[in-house]
């Protein structure tokens, strides 16, 4: 669900960034009747988080995570590194401020929503309505976001307070998240 690193990494085309969207909508293979430049998309996607899962700084930062979350600590890195991008968004991004950024990225999902799958569709009204992108600058969005998380899970005890870790150790996943968004930004710009 970290769907503002996955649209910053899929550049300026159009059915890139639709398709780092879709990436969290389509499991398995590709369908067929998934357009090219969204399948394009999706596979950048795919390949992102198989990047993520054997880079070193995700992996220390997954080690961070302890006690009862750790099985969902690649989930929380997602949403640490989300916030660590959108805090530093002029480190990463300073051709554009974060907010318009985010209007762009509203605006081409509502325009293209009848070329993603059909359950994106309320995610994405809810992320335009309420500014998911811009509000990851802040930490209690995340602890917020990851809640709400639990709340889908069958046992949501488990996952309850996860976004507590980032606060406990900030300094530490902010030095692992600026590693790995320079080697994805690197890696996503040779695909």
């Amino acid at each position: 669900m970290n769907f503002l690193a996955h649209l910053w990494l899929a550049g300026p085309d159009e059915g890139m960034r639709l398709g780092a969207v879709a990436g969290d909508f389509v499991k398995g293979a590709l369908p067929g009747a998934l357009p090219a430049d969204i399948a394009a998309g999706v596979s950048l996607h795919r390949a992102i988080d198989a990047f993520a899962d054997t880079h070193p700084a995700f992996q220390r930062s997954r080690e961070r995570v302890v006690g009862p979350h750790r099985r969902f600590a690649g989930v929380m890195v997602d949403m640490f590194y989300d916030h660590f991008l959108a805090a530093q968004w002029a480190r990463w991004h300073p051709q554009e401020p974060l907010a318009g950024f985010a209007a762009r990225q509203y605006a081409l999902l509502a325009a293209h929503r009848h070329r993603l799958p059909p359950r994106a569709a309320p995610v994405l009204a809810r992320m335009a309505a309420h500014d998911w992108l811009s509000s990851y600058r802040e930490v209690d969005t995340i602890v917020y976001a990851l809640d709400r998380i639990a709340g889908r899970l069958r046992r949501p005890e488990a996952f309850l307070g996860c976004g507590e870790a980032l606060r406990g150790d900030y300094a530490g996943f902010a030095a692992d998240a600026a590693h790995f968004l320079a080697d994805a930004r690197r890696f996503a710009e040779r695909r």
